[in-house]
């Protein structure tokens, strides 16, 4: 009688790597990753939030998206790749009587980065379509000026932290009072063509 096969424990196999956020989130360590070899990390991407980065618990519900680009011995470090709100949060700003005025931009930063950009406006009282248009086009003229003026890594973390979002406050209340402003939602659309070329491999 032949003696049974052993099965391999997979899991076992695997080596945990430490995932680095990216230099504009202050290359904090946000968690570890199992994988078989450094090339199956490449790629990926690991999903935190802001409140673990900054350990400010009001910022529980930025949900940030790192994708990992190298690997250099058990440290898996990473590129932004999105970020948006928390669908309870965006919820709890919208409320009966008020209006939702939401634009989505494709802009370009200073250093090459091609990012959509999704900002809301929640005004305290219904606005006229007049105005839902005005402030739209606030909205954009900003995350328009920004991308152009800041690079990368400058334009996500005003994105994120809520800089550009404040700045869209102050100019588009003048149209019509707001309750609310924030960039709900961002995404790396293309790198610029140096970087990906420069794509460091992993490491072995």
């Amino acid at each position: 009688m032949s003696k049974p096969t052993r099965v391999k424990d997979k899991w076992r196999e695997k080596r945990w790597y430490t995932v680095v956020a990216p230099a504009a989130f202050g290359n904090v360590e946000v968690g570890k990753i199992p994988s078989a070899t450094p090339e199956g990390l490449i790629g990926r991407v690991v999903e935190t939030t802001l409140y673990n980065i900054t350990d400010d618990f009001s910022q529980q519900h930025i949900k940030l998206y790192f994708q990992i680009i190298n690997v250099e011995g058990d440290k898996a470090y990473t590129i932004f790749k999105g970020h948006d709100l928390a669908r309870d949060y965006l919820r709890s700003l919208i409320r009966r009587g008020s209006s939702r005025v939401d634009g989505i931009f494709t802009v370009t930063t200073k250093d090459g980065y091609e990012i959509q950009v999704a900002a809301i406006s929640i005004t305290e009282h219904r606005a006229k379509t007049s105005q839902e248009r005005a402030i739209r086009k606030i909205m954009k003229e900003i995350i328009e000026r920004k991308a152009e003026q800041l690079g990368f890594d400058e334009f996500v973390q005003q994105a994120v932290l809520g800089k550009i979002a404040s700045e869209i406050y102050n100019e588009a209340k003048k149209i019509y009072p707001l309750r609310k402003v924030e960039v709900r939602k961002s995404e790396l659309l293309k790198k610029p063509v140096e970087v990906m070329a420069a794509a460091p491999q992993a490491a072995s």
